[in-house]
């Protein structure tokens, strides 16, 4: 219990929870009930540690209590921006860092143009991009992309910049990655459409690293066009070929790819296919979306 307590500790100075978020008022036992009781609720490991993974869930959590939310305002762009370069893009939404959502942490520039072996996909498990902007920086991380709710592209720093977002060294210095707003759990369908955004699908049946899943809401099909767009504009600049992990049958691959984890796949993929220790995002069909853009 020690070492959970130290630990707790540690991820409270550097990431801004409290105990009092929990009705608690110190370090303690107490406090390491009450988060094993939130991990549960949250299909989260029951170890009372608030790692990174529990810390965006009780944010989000804690915000879908706040009615005042306010979405971030910028000037539209038609590009992106790769290695310094305007790249053109065929979506109406899209938002650079200094207009936007400005993610200070979590990346280093690169000398000349990446070789791009793969575009990671992920979930942030948050309401909006907003907040997913505001986790990675508390927790010293980056992403090139950003698609919030509405289908608003947000660019956090330069595609060319190495973020770490995947996981792995080599995965960061050889990926672009997006997160893709999406709180994963059915309890939040509320806030969407007391928002204005609607009620979000919901992918039943999903299997993952073998295991199916429960029932969780999926992304509204302006966040599929704009990533659809995306994928394009960023096969456009780097030669990040068409294509995803396929198992033998020629249907999407839905769980780690070998070829993916040992940085020798070329194409688009979830981040499931890097690790087993992710998800994200399960359900999301690559292999059609891609179809769509070969035509």
């Amino acid at each position: 219990m020690i070492k959970t307590i130290e630990y707790n500790k540690k991820t409270s100075a550097e990431l801004g929870w409290k105990p009092e978020w929990f009705g608690c008022s110190d370090f303690d036992e107490k406090l390491i009930k009450e988060i094993k009781s939130f991990q549960k609720e949250h299909g989260l490991t029951q170890d009372g540690m608030l790692g990174p993974g529990t810390f965006r869930r009780v944010v989000t959590d804690r915000e879908s209590n706040i009615s005042d939310y306010q979405p971030v305002h910028g000037k539209n762009s038609d590009h992106i921006v790769c290695n310094g370069e305007f790249v053109s893009i065929n979506w109406p939404k899209v938002i650079l860092w200094d207009e936007g959502l400005k993610l200070e942490k979590g990346w280093r520039p690169h000398k000349g143009k990446r070789d791009v072996k793969m575009f990671v996909n992920h979930w942030d498990v948050c309401l909006n991009s907003k907040t997913c902007a505001r986790v990675l920086n508390k927790r010293g991380l980056a992403v090139q992309f950003m698609i919030d709710n509405d289908g608003t592209i947000y660019q956090g720093c330069d595609a060319n910049h190495i973020a770490y977002h995947a996981g792995g060294r080599d995965w960061n210095a050889s990926s672009i990655g997006v997160e893709i707003s999406n709180a994963h759990s059915l309890k939040y369908q509320d806030w969407y459409k007391k928002h204005g955004f609607g009620e979000r699908p919901i992918i039943e049946n999903a299997t993952v690293h073998g295991s199916k899943q429960k029932p969780f809401t999926g992304f509204y099909d302006v966040q599929i066009e704009a990533l659809k767009a995306l994928w394009e504009a960023c096969h456009n600049y780097y030669g990040i070929p068409y294509e995803t992990p396929l198992d033998s049958s020629g249907a999407m691959l839905d769980t780690v790819s070998k070829d993916c984890e040992h940085n020798k796949f070329r194409g688009f993929i979830n981040h499931f296919h890097l690790t087993r220790r992710k998800i994200d995002c399960a359900g999301l069909d690559i292999k059609r979306l891609l179809e769509d853009l070969k035509k």
